[in-house]
């Protein structure tokens, strides 16, 4: 029953078609994440030679504060996508809108907490960082202006919730994608205007408001039956996301702490200058977390889905196809990233952040873990194990804030790059891996043998290849960049000739041929799969 004749299936997708879904979501969200990339790596270089280091360090500062404002939704954001994808499996069109009412309501009051919250830190401002008064001043109206966003992205995140759970991520990647883009053509119009860092961000900001509208009607689109009543507002619903959410906000603020806190112990302990060298490495690593763990992003309903139905051949499937792309995804990327560190630093950014090398270097071994171990923990959370999930990601954080206090004033950026990849890595593979092959049923030996060194030893090639050509590579960015290119397609050759199943093998040819001839999506023998 749908529940009042709505039809809860409009924009979305049947059960058959999940291998296309799956396949849709992930080439999209590949596409979005290109457009950031490219973006990216232009307009960083520019910003630092336009604005100064200083400026945009202090720019960089008052991101990561506003990162963390995000854990004022205690969790509900990400519940959210779990009971979407639960009611509307189960056809309940009026329990979807009382849960989606009664989120919205809450959504717009923290986003009120989180600006005032802003704003009582924009007036700290100089008492907590090592900032010049005019430091202190710009940063204050910089941490304001950025703060607009996160507060206006908490109260439309309602919307992301029921893209999510609907499985449509691709309609929310294109707009994505777009929205990168316009983003980075005006910030270089508005710092070749000759304005400066409080107008840049000013302008940036209001781009990104705009596109939550664009979401917005994304929703109501794939949920064409979507109601957001004062009158269905419901305490009982919120009793009933406020049990599964009050653990995945303590994996959101756990998460934060482990990839956001750094540069607020740097910004404490060291200056803004160093903050700007933190955040070139952080950048690289956090884009390649980006790039290469987007399957599990989007797996998160499906394993709903399956738990719900009691699939465990299909949990089974997912956790071991899940666990050999996902490593080598991330080893193609990641471990190439760690061969060509100093060339691609000294390419982009120049030699003054030379000090930027050693962050990219740990902190993409800790990439490299935390993606390798993703679907294990996507599995978790989706199957019934999130307590465990937040209960280690606690601790793991914990131990990343101590270490990084710890080894900050003695070993510098690198002494905070060390607190997080020692931490990560010990939890991820010594508790959260092995918790996800027991949820299963299948031997930690068996997913050793079958997905993680089938994508491993392919590195081996690659460091080969790269440590015989790398003294044929010129020094631009350009040449640098071909010769990563070049070294990710030999992982990636090896990988799938050797590594890869033979569904997997003709699933990712049948995506390079479809791709290069711009024609629809299909599903192809990936079911076999997963």
């Amino acid at each position: 029953m749908t529940g009042h004749g709505d039809d809860l299936t409009a924009g979305g997708t049947p059960q058959l078609e999940e291998p296309l879904t799956i396949a849709r979501n992930v080439s999209t969200r590949y596409l979005a994440i290109a457009a950031e990339m490219i973006v990216g790596i232009g307009v960083l270089p520019f910003n630092v030679a336009h604005l100064g280091r200083s400026a945009y360090g202090l720019w960089m500062l008052t991101a990561s504060i506003t990162a963390y404002f995000s854990v004022l939704d205690l969790g509900y954001s990400g519940a959210l996508v779990k009971f979407v994808a639960q009611y509307r499996a189960r056809q309940d069109a009026r329990a979807l809108n009382e849960i989606l009412s009664t989120m919205f309501f809450l959504f717009v009051g923290f986003g009120l907490v989180a600006y005032l919250a802003a704003t009582v830190l924009a007036v700290s401002l100089g008492r907590l960082f090592h900032l010049s008064p005019d430091q202190t001043h710009i940063g204050r109206i910089v941490l304001l202006v950025t703060s607009v966003n996160v507060a206006c992205g908490i109260a439309f995140s309602v919307f992301g919730g029921v893209i999510n759970g609907f499985q449509r991520y691709d309609l929310n990647n294109v707009v994505g994608a777009g929205s990168s883009i316009i983003t980075g053509v005006v910030n270089v119009a508005v710092v070749m205007a000759g304005y400066g860092l409080v107008e840049l961000v000013v302008a940036t900001t209001a781009v990104r408001v705009l596109t939550y509208w664009v979401y917005r009607a994304n929703a109501y689109r794939v949920f064409p039956a979507l109601r957001l009543r004062p009158a269905l507002v419901s305490r009982a619903r919120l009793n009933e996301v406020t049990g599964f959410s009050i653990y995945m906000a303590l994996i959101d603020w756990a998460n934060k702490l482990n990839y956001s806190v750094d540069a607020l112990v740097i910004g404490a302990f060291l200056n803004t200058g160093s903050v700007a060298v933190w955040s070139v490495g952080q950048r690289l690593a956090e884009t390649t977390q980006r790039l290469t763990n987007q399957l599990n992003e989007v797996l998160f309903p499906t394993i709903v889905d399956h738990d719900t139905s009691r699939r465990l051949g299909r949990l089974q499937r997912i956790l071991l196809v899940g666990t050999r792309l996902s490593l080598a995804a991330v080893l193609a990327v990641g471990g190439t990233l760690w061969l060509m560190a100093d060339a691609l630093v000294g390419a982009w950014v120049g030699p003054d952040f030379a000090g930027s090398v050693i962050i990219v270097r740990l902190l993409t071994l800790a990439v490299v873990v935390r993606v390798a171990t993703s679907t294990s923990s996507t599995l978790l959370k989706a199957a019934g194990r999130h307590r465990l999930v937040a209960y280690t990601n606690i601790l793991t954080a914990a131990a990343n804030l101590t270490l990084s206090i710890a080894l900050v004033t003695h070993l510098e950026l690198a002494g905070v790059a060390l607190g997080t990849l020692v931490p990560v890595s010990l939890s991820a593979i010594f508790v959260t891996f092995p918790a996800g092959c027991r949820r299963v049923g299948i031997p930690v030996r068996t997913v050793l043998a079958r997905a993680v060194w089938p994508a491993l030893w392919p590195m081996a090639i690659t460091w080969v290849y790269v440590d015989a050509t790398r003294g044929l590579v010129g020094a631009s960015l350009v040449a640098v960049a071909a010769e990563m290119a070049a070294a990710a397609a030999v992982y990636s050759a090896t990988f799938l000739v050797f590594g890869a199943t033979a569904a997997e093998r003709r699933f990712c040819v049948d995506r390079v041929r479809r791709l290069a001839t711009r024609s629809r999506l299909t599903a192809g023998p990936i079911s076999e799969s997963i």
